[in-house]
């Protein structure tokens, strides 16, 4: 038995038997060619190009086809992806290095598209910007795809897959991951990528157990071997004992009892044992994931990341983005949707923006939308108008002081006057509200509250900012740690500052849907949980089963704690104590 160690990308326990993905051994030709063969050769690659984008429609008009017809939809998200891979079948700018290249070397073109995709991955997997890393695979794929087309081949393809597996891979590519067939890969371990890789998104959508980033596993595994995927823990375990394989079929009935039960809480309220009642909310970054929350027993929406609408259509329209949020509106049913203006900046950059050199400091959320006021209006045009369809929040990201939250809400005014004036109906009364997700934000927590109706707190920019520390950075990641001295303070003086002044204190960032963080976090006072929509049943049945009191001590004695490794521990035996572990 042998036990590998990974990157968590999907939770989740199976146990079956290994597939080995075979790699891609094909040899490229390579060979000179005359110079007046040079227009010939540009016209195959052309031809290519067209043809391999061909391919890519068929496979995302497929895709929408099962997004109606198979619960393992295609959101979005992942059209996006479709989206990315025919964008560079048909940039400019791609075509002229090939042809560049060509000019300057006359070889096949089959092998100056190899060598141009090669070098343009290479200067990505080199950026220091994790994005960019993460699409040098999305290179690779495109080009394979062309190469296919010019040498008439095909590679090896996942979808004929006849019997259940553990499938693993060296480096599966996003449009083979949309290619393969979904219902008999079980699980899926990989010994590239990362969390926010195109692939990792696929898996996560498809709810396939997945560990990623296992370096080489592949040539650990047995064809054909038993195996075990833990996508929770970011374990594979090869050849287990017998001993190690009843643990984990005891694990995998425990989570379908566990999971049965937990679904039975949907229509309760998340209210602690001695009636303390607090709210739980999902957060959605496409409009299409709103019809999937009642079942999640999600009180509203506490986060609608509106910025996707953006990355997809480089230039939302107005029309387009009201086509969204009343989409969201209409299928949550009467409850509450905050919708946040778009944070776009930082990793989440639109075609055209300047690379800057310390994104995440520069030109982002509310800073680019208050530069742009324009831009700005159409949104919250499109916000307000959504508002005839039930309840509505906006929310504006990253503020820093009351002269940003001031300058949003007179633009904000000024929407409202153009929508009268177009005679445009909206909500005679929409909450406002405001993110707190820098020290500086904290500090003026009291002057924000008054221009406020709610607060909510970003705890992944939260803890970045306030440690210094670039969680996508791989060598300092480590230290983000949201259980550190300083940001339980400035959560918990967050939350003080608003019902100092009558408002509720939110949160919105990934600690939320943190079992081990709920009791503290209640403790801490907060009002309003909003997470990924799988984890409210979990959350909610932690809450149900503790006290407001009993949690509010542990609060007290973590924020008198010196570090954080004192704090993890007093909260792993605090759950030891009241809830016998997580």
């Amino acid at each position: 038995m042998k036990t590998l160690s990974g990157i968590s990308v999907a939770p989740g326990f199976v146990i079956g038997k290994a597939f080995l993905c075979p790699e891609d051994e094909r040899e490229i030709p390579r060979y000179s060619i005359a110079p007046e063969k040079a227009a010939e050769e540009i016209q195959r690659f052309i031809t290519a190009a067209e043809e391999a984008a061909a391919e890519l429609r068929a496979l995302e008009t497929n895709s929408r086809y099962f997004q109606r017809s198979s619960p393992r939809n295609i959101n979005k998200e992942q059209a996006a992806i479709f989206e990315a891979h025919l964008l560079m079948l048909e940039d400019p700018d791609f075509h002229y290095q090939i042809k560049a290249r060509l000019e300057s070397k006359y070889e096949n073109i089959e092998w100056i598209v190899f060598e141009v995709s090669r070098d343009l991955s290479r200067k990505l997997m080199e950026s220091s910007d994790a994005y960019l890393r993460e699409r040098a695979a999305d290179v690779v794929d495109v080009a394979r795809r062309i190469i296919d087309c010019l040498l008439g081949t095909r590679r090896f393809t996942l979808t004929g897959l006849d019997e259940d597996v553990i499938l693993a891979a060296r480096n599966l590519l996003p449009s083979e991951v949309l290619g393969m067939n979904k219902d008999r890969v079980k699980a899926l371990v990989m010994d590239a990528g990362s969390r926010t890789c195109h692939t990792a998104i696929l898996l996560r959508s498809f709810g396939i157990p997945s560990v990623l980033g296992l370096s080489n596993a592949i040539r650990e595994i047995t064809p054909g071997g038993r195996i075990i995927v833990d996508g929770g823990a970011g374990l594979v375990i090869l050849d287990p004992d017998a001993e190690t394989l009843k643990s984990y079929e005891k694990k995998i009935a425990g989570a379908e009892k566990a999971g049965r039960a937990l679904s039975a809480l949907r229509n309760f309220p998340a209210e602690t044992t001695d009636g303390r009642l607090v709210s739980l909310k999902a957060n959605i970054g496409v409009s299409e994931e709103a019809a999937d929350l009642d079942r999640y027993g999600a009180e509203g929406i506490g986060l609608f990341r509106s910025e996707f609408l953006f990355l997809q259509n480089s230039r939302g329209s107005e029309e387009e983005q009201l086509e969204a949020y009343s989409a969201v509106i209409k299928a949550m049913k009467g409850k509450p949707v905050t919708i946040r203006t778009v944070d776009l900046g930082g990793d989440k950059v639109l075609p055209g923006m300047q690379m800057e050199e310390n994104p995440l400091l520069g030109w982002r959320a509310i800073r680019f939308s208050l530069s742009l006021p324009d831009l700005f209006k159409t949104q919250l045009r499109a916000i307000l108008r959504s508002s005839v369809y039930g309840p509505v929040r906006i929310m504006f990201p990253m503020i820093s002081g009351i002269e940003e939250l001031e300058e949003a809400l007179a633009i904000l005014d000024e929407a409202r006057a153009e929508c009268r004036k177009k005679g445009q109906a909206f909500a005679d009364t929409i909450e406002t509200g405001t993110m707190i997700e820098v020290p500086a934000a904290v500090m003026t927590a009291g002057i924000l509250a008054e221009k406020s109706d709610f607060f909510s707190i970003g705890t992944n920019d939260l803890v970045q900012y306030t440690l210094a520390v670039d969680r996508g950075n791989e060598k300092v990641n480590y230290l983000a740690k949201p259980t550190h001295p300083a940001v339980l303070r400035f959560i918990k003086q967050t939350i003080d500052a608003a019902h100092a002044k009558g408002i509720t204190a939110a949160m919105c960032g990934e600690l939320a849907g943190e079992p081990s963080a709920t009791a503290l976090l209640l403790g801490l006072g907060l009002d309003e949980f909003s997470m990924t929509a799988a984890s409210i049943p979990q959350i909610k049945h932690i809450i149900r089963s503790i006290s407001f009191e009993s949690s509010r001590a542990l609060a007290e004695e973590a924020l008198a704690s010196t570090s954080y490794r004192t704090v993890e521990s007093l909260v792993q035996r605090w759950y030891a104590e009241h809830l016998d572990g997580i």
